[in-house]
């Protein structure tokens, strides 16, 4: 078999299956409305929780940024890409989250592939959330360490594994909040479960910081837990991109030494830093985004439980609808469009088989009569 037979194959197998992606450009799309072909709709996939990217005082710190230290880093961290203003950022991080070192990362994805990496060796055990995000789950895969998968937000079931006899280290990999379903992971028990093994606890929060807990601290700080490793993510409630690992000087030194992803990339762009760190001014002084966001998801979720569908139990800003098939779900966001909202029917094998959604997220920019139109499109387009 050839390279290009391969190639279309795999395709031909996705198009078959109903799971085909695609990408389709917008002229605007990070706020309350996403702009397409001249069509404005109301954007109900947005991860922009707090619809900080469209705030007025972290534009203005962006652009101030780009003119004091221009739109890139010019190299990685490790080179000549650190600057004062990721410095000045990560220490902010640090003293916000109570811990001693933050190290800044240039995505999500690439701070959970690189944690990961950097520790893990042969005889080593993985234990992960089965629903883990897919960075966490392929940088575990691809480790020399053993990946077990313990049932979703089961202590017992992690418990059993951590007993497991093993001649390595056991790291415990979860997230605060899941990105498919929108439920909370019990991290006071799981974190009291893996530091009775012995264990190191890592908690992927990129869902959770910025909307929950004291001054948006995340699902850590609401449940009282300080992971070995916290992942936070600006990708999310901070309006912008990028991560940032929270943990220990020692471990901040091994990660500076031995993560891959950290010491080979380009670092963020300063100016990227500089408005993140107005970011995070915004979100620890203006609570009422946050009541807004709950408030929002209160009374979606009031609306929702009249649908002829499953409502996923909930309570972030994360609200899945399960629809089951794929054709089913693609219908029904094709039906949303034509009404006016941006929804995107999420499938396998994001999501497992016989629950296609449409993973509903909303906003602190979204207004009550915007939840309210869509609910009765949803009601129009089911019942």
């Amino acid at each position: 078999m050839t390279w290009q037979q391969r190639i279309d194959g795999a395709l031909e197998q996705r198009r078959a299956s109903g799971s085909f992606r695609t990408r389709q450009a917008n002229e605007h799309g990070s706020g309350r409305y996403l702009v397409q072909d001249a069509h404005r709709y109301l954007n109900f996939s947005s991860n922009d929780y707090l619809g900080i990217s469209q705030h007025a005082r972290v534009i203005t710190a962006w652009q101030h940024g780009a003119e004091i230290y221009g739109v890139g880093s010019g190299g990685s961290g490790h080179v000549t890409g650190y600057n004062e203003a990721h410095q000045q950022f990560e220490e902010q991080l640090a003293d916000w989250l109570g811990y001693p070192r933050a190290l800044l990362f240039i995505s999500g994805f690439a701070a959970n592939q690189a944690v990961i990496a950097a520790l893990s060796e042969k005889p080593d055990r993985i234990l992960a959330d089965k629903l883990s995000h897919a960075s966490l789950l392929e940088a575990a895969m691809h480790s020399p360490a053993q990946l077990r998968r313990f049932a979703h937000n089961d202590v017992a079931s992690l418990q059993k594994l951590l007993a497991q006899p093993t001649e390595g280290q056991q790291l415990v990999v979860t997230e605060g909040v899941f990105s498919m379903d929108g439920d909370e992971a019990p991290l006071a028990d799981i974190a009291q479960t893996t530091r009775h093994a012995g264990g190191l606890l890592m908690v992927d929060d990129a869902h959770g910081i910025g909307v929950i807990g004291d001054e948006g601290r995340g699902s850590c700080d609401q449940q009282n837990v300080k992971p070995d490793l916290l992942v936070v993510t600006f990708g999310k409630a901070f309006g912008a991109s990028g991560a940032a690992v929270l943990c220990s000087e020692s471990m901040a030194d091994y990660l500076l030494q031995f993560a891959r992803h950290l010491i080979y990339s380009t670092a963020m762009p300063p100016a990227q830093a500089y408005a993140l760190s107005a970011s995070l001014n915004v979100i620890r002084e203006d609570n009422f985004r946050r009541s807004q966001l709950h408030a929002n998801i209160a009374r979606f979720r009031m609306g929702a439980a009249r649908l002829p569908l499953e409502l996923r139990a909930s309570q972030t800003a994360i609200q899945p609808l399960i629809v089951g098939e794929n054709q089913a779900a693609i219908h029904l966001a094709a039906t949303l469009r034509e009404r006016g909202f941006w929804l995107t029917a999420i499938r396998p094998p994001t999501v497992p088989q016989g629950t296609a959604r449409l993973r509903i997220t909303l906003t602190a920019s979204h207004t009550f009569e915007d939840i309210d139109r869509l609910l009765e499109a949803l009601h129009d387009a089911t019942c």
